[in-house]
């Protein structure tokens, strides 16, 4: 099994390759340039690395949503494209749970926070339960869009240590220490942001499930209407 994964759903643009539980290569950046300037780059870079045939996938996984709506449908047009080119289906990849993933085993709540702006977050709270020798992932705080306080409110609530990731802690940092009760932790760089390796390695476990979707149907999660569509009403 050999997937695709392309995230473009915050500041950080990136593409991987999984087969068969290895991470056959990975591109990523996080930097002041479009995605519509990176991603397909970055595909064509990673193609001639890996000497990847496009014909040979699988699947493409996506990162869904929610995130920056330039972003998301940057991400979405990629993977359409690619999919009905190729005749591939696409695996629709949740932004937070693939951010959640970063931290796989953990015994601590993951709160995966991106940024949304004016105190708002989208975000989710993540647990991981031993099954076997492996371990499944559990939503228990389902993903939405939040106010920041409500959120620590809730991870409060829950009592346990939790470890906070994603592009909303630097914005919320001292939100977060103010109003939190539980011991808490910020995940390190180079697993605290978006990669497509994750989407990628989540893509593979979907994909296995059936979870795809045809590449004409995607259509990104935006969680709540854009600036613009707010204002106009």
């Amino acid at each position: 099994m050999k997937i695709l994964g392309l995230d473009s759903s915050g500041l950080v643009a990136g593409v991987a390759v999984v087969e068969n539980d290895i991470l056959l290569g990975e591109y990523t950046t996080d930097y002041k340039k479009t995605h519509s300037q990176t991603l397909l780059p970055m595909l064509d870079e990673l193609s001639r690395m890996i000497d990847l045939d496009m014909n040979t996938i699988d699947a493409i996984a996506i990162a869904s949503g929610p995130g920056s709506f330039t972003g998301l449908r940057i991400g979405s047009a990629t993977a359409k494209g690619l999919g009905l080119a190729l005749k591939k289906p696409l695996v629709e990849v949740p932004t937070l749970e693939g951010l959640a993933w970063n931290l796989w085993g953990t015994d601590r709540v993951v709160c995966p926070l991106m940024d949304a702006r004016r105190n708002q977050v989208y975000t989710a709270a993540y647990e991981f339960l031993p099954s076997g020798d492996d371990y499944t992932m559990v939503n228990i705080i389902p993903q939405a869009p939040a106010d920041i306080h409500e959120m620590i409110d809730n991870i409060n609530e829950i009592g346990r240590a939790v470890i906070f990731l994603g592009d909303g802690v630097p914005v919320y940092r001292e939100i977060i220490e103010e109003n939190i009760r539980v011991s808490y932790a910020y995940a390190p760089a180079g697993c605290n942001r978006q990669r497509a390796a994750g989407i990628a390695a989540l893509g593979a476990l979907y994909y296995g499930m059936g979870k795809t979707v045809d590449a004409a149907e995607h259509q990104p999660e935006y969680l709540r209407k854009s600036q613009a569509e707010r204002e106009s009403e």
